[in-house]
């Protein structure tokens, strides 16, 4: 009897002391949230970036990965590499179309890209993108295949420039057996590649403005501002994704306009500012974060 009543206790205090895990009780490890700034495509309009990325700058937004297409993939790359928004500006204003424009007789393009892929890795130290300071990916498309791919590894010149190779404009890209164009052709805003990525939130520049712009005067103008057309379109299906979508007012800035590189980094100033009060709204609201 002695021992029944010892056996009862014991399984009364394994009863107590035993608790239902449930999905309420069950912790979950925390994790900083990963915020990706995707730099969309549309030339000369790409000094627009530097402008919001001084604001997100001065106001400590973090940025933990940068997803670039075209001009957004050269602009990207020297911030991933550690260049803060100021030198950016700096560079942008100092910079020549003769520092990264190698015009060719015209032969599947009127521009060969070297120079400008040259002038990326000069830049950045010959910094493959794994090494860069921020995670770096640049978005190009598979003229073949007409897939979208994303160069998250390899020389960051060679990435850039595919990234930025606009059909016709640009000689396609040759690396290994594939040719690789803008990668604007099928994501001019990659959030949807930022997405993949891993991404929790993304913030998307949009610079593809289909606004009136002034009419163009040579062929490779009016290609430029073609494609710009096409980029404004397919950008509206991406960028319904994006947690925040930051459109400077560049539809009056010619795609090939260098002479309008002050203003469109002042216009990207101006609507990263009408855009940040929904940004620190959203990061605040990120109860996982850690800091």
């Amino acid at each position: 009897m002695k021992r029944f009543i010892l056996y009862l206790l014991f399984l009364m205090f394994l009863a107590c002391s035993t608790k239902t895990l449930t999905p309420e009780s069950i912790e979950v490890p925390t994790r900083p949230a990963k915020i990706a700034l995707v730099l969309g495509a549309g030339a000369s309009k790409g000094f627009a970036h530097i402008g919001v990325i001084k604001v997100l700058e001065s106001n400590n937004i973090p940025i933990h990965m940068i997803v670039g297409t075209s001009a957004g993939s050269f602009v990207g790359s020297f911030y991933a590499y550690g260049y803060n928004a100021f030198q950016l500006q700096k560079i942008a204003l100092e910079i020549k179309k003769s520092d990264i424009v190698d015009f060719i007789f015209p032969d599947n393009g009127f521009i060969q890209g070297q120079k400008l892929e040259s002038f990326v890795n000069k830049m950045l130290n010959n910094t493959t993108i794994e090494k860069l300071k921020i995670p770096f990916f640049a978005v190009a498309t598979d003229i073949q295949s007409g897939e979208e791919i994303i160069f998250g590894r390899g020389n960051t010149g060679t990435a850039v420039r595919a990234s930025c190779s606009i059909p016709g404009v640009f000689t396609p890209v040759k690396i290994g057996n594939k040719f690789y164009v803008d990668g604007g052709v099928v994501s001019p805003v990659a959030v949807e590649a930022a997405k993949k990525l891993g991404a929790d939130i993304v913030i998307a520049v949009d610079i593809s403005s289909n606004n009136q712009s002034p009419p163009p005067k040579s062929t490779i103008e009016t290609m430029l501002q073609s494609i710009n057309i096409m980029y404004s379109k397919l950008a509206i299906s991406q960028l319904n994704k994006a947690d925040i979508v930051i459109k400077p007012r560049v539809g009056h800035i010619a795609s090939y306009d260098f002479d309008k590189r002050h203003e469109a980094i002042m216009e990207g100033e101006k609507a990263a500012l009408e855009a940040l009060p929904k940004i620190n709204d959203i990061i605040n609201k990120l109860k996982y974060q850690t800091k």
